[in-house]
Formats: C-alpha cells, structure tokens, sequence
C-alpha cells in the first residue's frame, strides 16, 4: 500500500518522485496501465506510440528467430511491451523480451517473494537473456543512447535495437559493463548472431510491404 501522500497526488505524465514500488498499489496499478506509461528516474514519462509498420516489421524478425529455436527443439517465445523494472526509479517498457526457462524459473522466484502469489510473473525483475528494442520516430537517442546504457547497468546480456525506419538492426553483447556490436546490417543484409548458433536472419523480407 502506497502512502495517503504519493495516492493523492495527480498520476500524470510529467510528475516526479514515483517509484517501482507504488506500482503494486492497485489503484496507482490501473492508472498505470491505462496511461500506458514508462518510470525514467522517477517521473512518469508516457510510451511513443507504435506504428502500425514498425511493429509489423518487428513482429516478422521475432518470428524468424521463434522460428529458429523451434527447429532447433526450443519453445521460446517473445513477449512485447512489458515492464522491465531495472531499479525503483526506473521502468521502461521493453518493445520484445525474450526468456529463457532458466529466465522464468530465476523470475518466477524473484516475484514470489514480492509476496504477491496471485500474480505469477508481473513485472520483469530479473535481465532477461535478450531484448529488442524497436525504434520510434522522434525517440532515436532514447532507444539507442539512454535505454542502451540502462541496460548495460541492468547486465542484460544482449541488446538488439530495430530500426524499422531506417531499415537496420544492430545487435549488441554485454562485455563487461558496455556493450559491443556483435552484428550489424541494414536493407538486403544477412546478419548471424553469435546468441543463437546457426540463425541467419536475411534482412530484406522484413522491411517488404504488402500494397498491391
């Protein structure tokens, strides 16, 4: 439960002094979720919304790696715009997580002992094993400067930033306490990454459009 002085203020996009945990309170929960809101250093900052193209596109690379992972007997699957709680002050919504079990299983216990056993996951708690993050016209230096070094310090192992605009895809791998480029290509490019052995991700289909 939230304090009568953090439930009684306005819950509007460009207050401060929020945190991860007022999220748990119920009321402050569904306003939360209808705002469609992100937690940056503790104000409350509104989501870019996704456009219909971008997030086509980037449904089609998530596919062809889900694709990959069942051929090779694996059930993974992404999920989208989930929170991500990096630390009390910061909650970004991640465009594509993907878990491993291990993953599950280690956040799974993580929210456990939240002491909230109705709920079985909520929040992502723990990094997960990759996270894609798709461009948004406008918000280029959030993706690829700001959320890239929140991740970094989160140890997420790997980073992908989509850019369905601009028709490229970097992937990036957590050496240390930075990322490096592990792959990158744009347009028709064929890009390998090191995370799944023998995915080949062939660019140019994902960027085709479907108008007559």
């Amino acid at each position: 439960m939230v304090s009568s002085a953090v439930s009684h203020r306005p819950f509007v996009a460009g207050s401060s002094g929020w945190t991860a945990a007022d999220l748990d309170d119920p009321r402050i929960a569904g306003l939360w979720h209808e705002g469609n809101f992100e937690l940056i250093e503790g104000v409350l900052t509104r989501m870019a919304a996704a456009y219909y193209e971008g997030n086509k596109r980037l449904r089609r690379l998530t596919t062809v790696v889900e694709k990959h992972l069942e051929s090779q007997g694996r059930g993974e699957q992404f999920v989208f715009e989930v929170d991500l709680e990096l630390s009390n002050l910061r909650v970004p919504k991640a465009d594509a997580v993907l878990l491993t079990p291990e993953d599950e299983r280690r956040q799974h216990e993580a929210h456990q002992q939240r002491g909230q056993p109705e709920i079985e996951f909520g929040r992502i708690l723990v990094p997960p094993t990759l996270l894609i993050e798709s461009v948004s016209i406008g918000h280029e230096r959030h993706d690829e400067v700001l959320k890239r070094s929140w991740y970094a310090e989160a140890a997420i192992p790997n980073y992908w930033i989509f850019n369905p605009y601009a028709k490229s895809l970097t992937c990036l791998v957590l050496e240390g306490r930075s990322y490096r480029v592990d792959q990158t290509g744009k347009d028709e490019d064929q890009l390998r990454p090191s995370l799944f052995a023998g995915l080949v991700i062939s660019l140019g289909p994902i960027w085709q459009t479907t108008l007559p």
